[in-house]
């Protein structure tokens, strides 16, 4: 069955996955999108209150629905999985999720999907690659969120830290979504000017401390939030919904997501965060990042993390 590229489907409706729907129902970018959870009820019932708002945004089919219905979706999105709770961090999650996605993945794959799969639930780069091989889709194709959201908060804190927009900040968070991430400060640009040189017009010294600090905040930020709310998904919903833009327009958009490493810093059989162009084909290229020997370092040490639950999750 041919692709249609106006229809998206979310499986998994908490408040991950409800959040992401309301997300891309105000982007504009879908004209269908079908709901699935386990329980079916839960997904009626976020269709239904989603839709009710359409009159203030673009039409949109919105409803509940079974894998049968996601068979032209040229957006596969996965949600589903236990929620992380306060004090446990995304890898305690490992065993539980991968074993909903054992359930999950295979009825997706006895569909012929020719649609992409992209992997939200948590711990993302252990899912990721957890679909890629329960699926037996192209590498291309199967994609997770990774550390788009990260980078997103990091450019954002410096944003703040310096007095210049977001925007402007060149800067990636990369391997693990979680505690072993990297933030990449030997490459971090502000309007192609170097972090530190920037720091210095802004009047900052003691960027060692700073960097630190905000680095912490990063990685620290969903306890944070957990601790507070029991729950973070806007941030994660507006990810979901720039990582369907870029493929859905074809954007060749370059993304921190979560994709299969195959050689590169010498790493291979794992799914980590690394900058890729992401397009309508899923992830076309994936893209070096300049780092120093500390960063390669604790990048490897990052993969070997990930390399050490894989082992014992049984995939």
């Amino acid at each position: 069955m041919s692709v249609n590229l106006r229809k998206v489907a979310m499986i998994g409706c908490g408040f991950v996955g409800s959040a992401s729907c309301f997300a891309l129902m105000q982007s504009g970018i879908f004209s269908e999108m079908v709901l699935i959870d386990a329980v079916p009820e839960k997904a009626e019932g976020e269709a239904l209150d989603i839709a009710h708002g359409l009159l203030y945004a673009k039409p949109m089919n919105i409803y509940a629905g079974t894998y049968d219905d996601i068979t032209d979706a040229a957006i596969i999105i996965i949600s589903a999985g236990a929620a992380q709770k306060p004090g446990e961090t995304r890898l305690d999650l490992v065993k539980k999720n991968v074993g909903i996605f054992k359930s999950i993945i295979p009825k997706i794959a006895k569909r012929n999907c020719e649609g992409i799969l992209l992997i939200v639930a948590n711990p993302v780069d252990i899912l990721t690659y957890a679909a890629l091989k329960l699926s037996g889709f192209p590498e291309n194709r199967v994609i997770g969120t990774g550390t788009v959201l990260d980078t997103a908060r990091l450019q954002y804190l410096l944003g703040q830290h310096l007095g210049v927009d977001a925007r402007d900040v060149d800067a990636y968070i990369v391997g693990e979504h979680g505690d072993s991430e990297i933030a990449v400060w030997s490459s971090a640009r502000v309007s192609n000017m170097p972090l530190h040189d920037f720091c210095e017009l802004r009047g900052y010294q003691d960027h060692t401390e700073e960097m630190t600090r905000i680095a912490e905040q990063v990685k620290n930020s969903a306890y944070e939030i957990i601790e507070k709310k029991k729950a973070t998904y806007y941030g994660i919903a507006m990810s979901v919904k720039r990582v369907c833009e870029a493929i859905i327009r074809d954007e060749k958009s370059v993304l921190p997501v979560s994709n299969l490493m195959c050689g590169q810093y010498g790493l291979e059989e794992l799914c980590l965060s690394m900058p890729a162009v992401v397009g309508a084909h899923g992830v076309e290229c994936p893209l070096p990042v300049n780092m120093d020997e500390r960063e390669l370092d604790a990048l490897k040490q990052s993969a070997d993390t990930l390399k050490n639950v894989i082992a014992d999750a049984d995939i």
